[in-house]
């Protein structure tokens, strides 16, 4: 049967506005996957930018930058948190497995803490500093001279965190505040002691902080993207230590993806 013009008239008079909104949705979907894309550009391109700066300058020039404006802090931990979403495994809950397996009674030093994730998953006092505090349990501070007295840490940890280009004097702030016996624990990017790839030679860095006053009880390469090292304070102090050959460690730039 042929249909009546009435009819065609009806159809296409409730089917145009259908097919507009359809289309006009389809636009307005598509926009805004434009912008989110463009947002997330811009936000990468800022953590990029960021993070060559905090790899390239000392702690306290670090300190002095997030000072002018804190807001960049938390721009870098966005994309931080986004790069180590791309990891399988997070060199941070390693730790704190490691720190499980012993006694809640010893008192951590974390480094360069971020989000303070060590501190919220561990029972263990932990004295968490940063360039920044966006938590009232976060210490901002310069990291190579912390507000902690001598000999008064358990454990010090370094989940990622020896970016400045004076990351000794981290370390030896480090040797300050532990105790005889006490813990270093560092994790690091693994290009960044890979010498085929331009990074350090682990067995130079790991030598250093041995002449720095400590002694080397384990070395973790078995992870494809970091590097775990343990060391442990020794009894006595050394006379060597300032004649310590630190090799240098590569910024650890990312990618644009």
């Amino acid at each position: 049967m042929k249909e009546t013009r009435s009819r065609k008239r009806k159809r296409e008079k409730h089917g145009k506005p259908q097919n507009m909104a359809s289309a006009s949705s389809k636009i307005t979907k598509s926009s805004s996957n434009f912008l989110d894309k463009m947002r997330a550009r811009l936000s990468g391109g800022h953590f990029r930018m960021i993070n060559e700066k905090l790899y390239t300058c000392t702690g306290d020039q670090a300190l002095d930058y997030f000072k002018e404006d804190p807001s960049l802090f938390d721009m870098y931990h966005t994309g931080y948190q986004e790069q180590m979403s791309h990891w399988p495994e997070q060199p941070v809950n390693i730790i704190i497995q490691w720190l499980k397996a012993r006694s809640s009674s010893l008192v951590v030093a974390d480094f360069g803490c971020g989000d303070a994730r060590l501190a919220k998953n561990v029972k263990n006092k932990v004295f968490s500093f940063d360039l920044v505090s966006n938590d009232p349990s976060v210490i901002a501070c310069d990291m190579s001279n912390t507000p902690l007295d001598a000999s008064s840490i358990d454990v010090a940890v370094f989940c990622l965190s020896l970016m400045g280009t004076n990351f000794p004097s981290y370390l030896e702030e480090a040797h300050r505040v532990l105790k005889p016996s006490g813990w270093l624990l560092i994790a690091e990017v693994k290009s960044r002691l890979d010498p085929n790839s331009g990074g350090a030679d682990p067995k130079m860095f790991s030598k250093a902080i041995s002449d720095l006053g400590f002694t080397s009880t384990l070395k973790d390469f078995s992870n494809k993207m970091f590097v775990l090292l343990y060391f442990q304070k020794k009894e006595k102090e050394t006379s060597t230590r300032k004649g310590i050959e630190w090799p240098e460690l590569k910024p650890c730039l990312y990618k644009r993806r």
